[in-house]
């Protein structure tokens, strides 16, 4: 099963792609919620080239890595990704109110679909407030 969730970024495409990319913004980004946080990102961004991230509770109770392969790159249009036998498309579409994110994703089995599309989409429009706060002057 496939998900699919997307945000709207009011940003250039190339401010996106960026905080996309970049482990620095990474571990600012990259949380569903409060209580967690990202305290380590890598990127190698070319096909071939691996990405990961360490999310841990900020109470220390529970923690992940999530890591993978990059499997297509193309600069400022679209990330593929694999990661634990599954894969990740993150598309970047610039229109005139900035720039759309969606990412599609190969769904696990231990946690509902619902819960799945709620957490990352939890994570994705932290990355568009993220974004938006960087972009302004």
């Amino acid at each position: 099963m496939k998900i699919t969730i997307e945000t709207r970024v009011s940003a250039p495409v190339e401010d996106v792609w960026r905080a996309w990319t970049t482990p620095d913004d990474i571990v600012r980004w990259n949380a569903a919620s409060d209580d967690w946080h990202t305290t380590a990102a890598s990127v190698d961004l070319r096909v071939g080239g691996t990405f990961s991230s360490r999310m841990e509770a900020k109470d220390g109770s529970a923690g992940f890595d999530f890591a993978g392969t990059y499997t297509k790159v193309v600069p400022h249009e679209r990330i593929e990704g694999e990661f634990g036998g599954r894969v990740l498309v993150v598309e970047f579409v610039p229109d005139a109110g900035g720039t759309l994110v969606r990412e599609t994703f190969d769904a696990e089995e231990t946690n509902a679909p619902e819960m799945q599309r709620a957490g990352w989409q939890a994570i994705l429009d932290r990355f568009a407030r993220h974004v938006e706060a960087g972009s302004r002057g």
